[in-house]
C-alpha cells in the first residue's frame, strides 16, 4: 500500500476564496439564525443553544482553516491563544489549529530557497535535509550545514504564502466578525487591525531576523535565555537561516523524565522572561506556544520563532502593574479603575463592575500567595473553575470595550499560564511578578 500523500497547499486565490467564502456564508446564516431565535428564547436555555452554536460554528471553522494554512490557520492560532476572547468551549475547539501542519513536498520548498537566495542548494549549504522537522502556517523548518561545518536552521516560507494571504484576509475578516458578533458587541475593527497588522510582519522574514538580533541586544547579560544567531549570508524575506541550537523538546520537558525541581527552573524562566518583555524591555515575545522554546539541563531555555513581537507603549506597561501589584496586595476596589485607565471599559465608558471581576481576582490571589508558593496544576479543577467563570459572566460581558494592544499581550500572558501548567512549576511567582512591577510604575 503506497503511503498517503500529503495535503496539498491550496494557493489558488479564487479557490480559496470559495472555500473561505463557503464557511462565512456558513457561519454567517447561523449567526443570523442564532439571533432570530433569542428573541424566542430566554433564561439559562438561552445560554445553552448560544453556547451549542458557537462550537459548531467553531468546529466548522477548524476543518477549513486547518486545511488552508496561510492566513487563514495563522489567525485561527491566534484566536485559540486568546483565551478571555471566546467563550472556553470554542477556545478549546480552536487549539485544534496548533497541531503540526501537514508539510509540502521537499523539491517545492527547495526550489523555493534556491529561487529566494539566487544559488543551488548545493553551493548555498553543503548538506540540506530535504525532509522537514517542523512545519506551522506559513512556512516549514528543514537542517542544514554551512560549508564551514556549522550546523544551521531553514525556515522556509510556503510557495504563493504572500498570494494565500492577500487572498484570504478580505474573507477571513468577514468570518471572524461573524463569530465576534456573537460573543460581542463590541467593535471589532480595533481586534482585527492588530491582527493584520501582526500577520503582514510574519511575512517578512528579513523582519524576523532584525526582530530576533534585537532580542539577543536586550538578553545579553541574561544567562539563562539563548536566542540563535541569524546568517544573514543565507537569509532573505522568505528564507531566515540561524544557527542550529538544539535541547530538550517541550514534551519531553514537560514529562517525569526530568526532575519537578528542572521543571519548576524552566518555568520560573519563562515566567521572568515573559515580565521582562511586558515591563522592563516593553517587547513582548508573544508567540507562547511552547514549541517556540526547547529546554537545556543546566536550567537555561532556548527561544524560537520572532516573527511575532508586541511592542508594548508605556502607559500599557504601567498599568499591567499596577494592576498586578493591586492583585498581590489584594487592594482590589482599585482594580476596575486601574482597567479604566488600560481601556477596559464598559461600551458607554464607565468601570466594569468589582463584582464581576472579583471571582478573576480570587484565582489570581491564589497563584500570586505568598507561603506556601503556588504550584501550576495542583488544582485540576482550576482551569474549569476558569471556564465556569467565563461561561458565568459571559452575557454580562458582551459590551465590554478593551484597547487593540492588549490582543497579544493577552494572548501571551494566557499562553504562558498554560505552559506553567503543563510543567506543574512552583516558584517564587509573587516577588517575582511585584519586582518587575514595581520597577515599571517606578516603586523600588
Amino acid at each position: 500500500m503506497s503511503p498517503k500523500r500529503p495535503p496539498r497547499l491550496l494557493t489558488s486565490p479564487s479557490r480559496r476564496l470559495l472555500k473561505l467564502g463557503g464557511l462565512v456564508g456558513k457561519v454567517g446564516a447561523s449567526v443570523v439564525g442564532e439571533r432570530a431565535a433569542e428573541l424566542v428564547r430566554s433564561g439559562p436555555g438561552k445560554e445553552i443553544k448560544r453556547a451549542e452554536n458557537l462550537v459548531r460554528n467553531a468546529v466548522r471553522v477548524v476543518e477549513t482553516l486547518g486545511e488552508m494554512k496561510g492566513a487563514a490557520m495563522k489567525v485561527g492560532q491566534m484566536l485559540s491563544l486568546h483565551v478571555g476572547m471566546l467563550p472556553p468551549e470554542v477556545a478549546e475547539v480552536l487549539r485544534a489549529l496548533q497541531r503540526e501542519a501537514p508539510r509540502v513536498p521537499p523539491e517545492v520548498m527547495r526550489y523555493e530557497v534556491e529561487g529566494s537566495l539566487g544559488a543551488p542548494i548545493d553551493e548555498l549549504f553543503a548538506e540540506f535535509e530535504e525532509e522537514a522537522f517542523a512545519a506551522a502556517s506559513i512556512g516549514q523548518v528543514h537542517r542544514a550545514r554551512m560549508h564551514d561545518g556549522r550546523p544551521v536552521a531553514v525556515k522556509i516560507q510556503y510557495p504563493l504564502i504572500r498570494e494565500v494571504v492577500q487572498a484570504d484576509l478580505k474573507n477571513l475578516k468577514t468570518l471572524m466578525k461573524s463569530l465576534f458578533s456573537m460573543v460581542f458587541d463590541a467593535d471589532f475593527e480595533p481586534m482585527w487591525r492588530e491582527m493584520n497588522e501582526v500577520l503582514l510582519e510574519e511575512l517578512d522574514y528579513e523582519h524576523e531576523a532584525t526582530n530576533m538580533e534585537r532580542m539577543r541586544e536586550l538578553h545579553a547579560d541574561v544567562p539563562e535565555i539563548v536566542i540563535p544567531r541569524v546568517i544573514p549570508e543565507r537569509s532573505s524575506d522568505r528564507v531566515l537561516t540561524m544557527e542550529f541550537l538544539e535541547g530538550v523538546s517541550a514534551e519531553a520537558a514537560c514529562s517525569e523524565a526530568f526532575s519537578q525541581e528542572e521543571r519548576n527552573r524552566w518555568g520560573e524562566v519563562l515566567l521572568e522572561l515573559e515580565m521582562r518583555g511586558l515591563f522592563e524591555h516593553r517587547l513582548l515575545h508573544a508567540d507562547p506556544n511552547l514549541a517556540n522554546f526547547s529546554f537545556l539541563e543546566d536550567g537555561r531555555v532556548i527561544v524560537y520563532d520572532f516573527g511575532c513581537l508586541k511592542r508594548v507603549p508605556e502607559q500599557i506597561a504601567a498599568g499591567y502593574a499596577r494592576l498586578f501589584l493591586a492583585v498581590a496586595e489584594d487592594r482590589r476596589r482599585e482594580i476596575p479603575g486601574v482597567l479604566a485607565e488600560i481601556g477596559l471599559t464598559r461600551a458607554d465608558g464607565s468601570s466594569i463592575p468589582l463584582e464581576l471581576i472579583e471571582p478573576y481576582i480570587d484565582l489570581f490571589a491564589e497563584i500570586l500567595r505568598e507561603e506556601p508558593p503556588y504550584r501550576f496544576g495542583e488544582d485540576e479543577d482550576l482551569y474549569e473553575r476558569v471556564m465556569e467563570l467565563g461561561m458565568a459572566n459571559w452575557s454580562q460581558a458582551t459590551d465590554m470595550r478593551f484597547p487593540e494592544d492588549i490582543i497579544f499581550i493577552d494572548r501571551s500572558l494566557a499562553g504562558h499560564f498554560g505552559n506553567l501548567i503543563r510543567f506543574r512549576a512552583a516558584g517564587p511567582w509573587r516577588e517575582l511578578v511585584a519586582r518587575h512591577a514595581r520597577a515599571a510604575v517606578g516603586d523600588h
